[in-house]
């Protein structure tokens, strides 16, 4: 079975995202799927390969979305699920780990 390099930096990526504690957050963002209009979002959940946000309307397991936070360009990711209300993405190319870190220090929910 062979993978492509996408799924190999992203499976690694979240593994090694997973042995970190994660941050609550609450990041006002935009999120457009392929094909609609942009909406307005919190993203709750980020790391180098992916984020969770709201999204009232259903999503679907492959669809393309782009995300959109402030002072960022729009960041092309895959919906991986979608359960009561809230979305999980996978970005197509991983979040630098400085831009993260910034991120991060910016929007902390525990006020750090």
């Amino acid at each position: 079975m062979t993978t492509n390099a996408f799924e190999d930096s992203y499976q690694r990526a979240a593994q090694e995202d997973r042995c970190g504690p994660r941050t609550r957050l609450a990041i006002p963002s935009q999120l457009r799927a392929s094909g609609g209009r942009g909406f307005r979002t919190f993203v709750q959940d980020l790391s180098i390969s992916g984020f969770s946000a709201a999204a009232i309307n259903r999503m679907h397991e492959g669809q393309l979305c782009w995300l959109t936070m402030p002072g960022l360009q729009s960041m092309q990711a895959q919906v991986v699920w979608w359960q009561d209300c809230t979305v999980g993405c996978a970005f197509t190319e991983l979040l630098s780990p400085i831009v993260h870190d910034d991120i991060i220090a910016r929007y902390r929910g525990d006020g750090g």
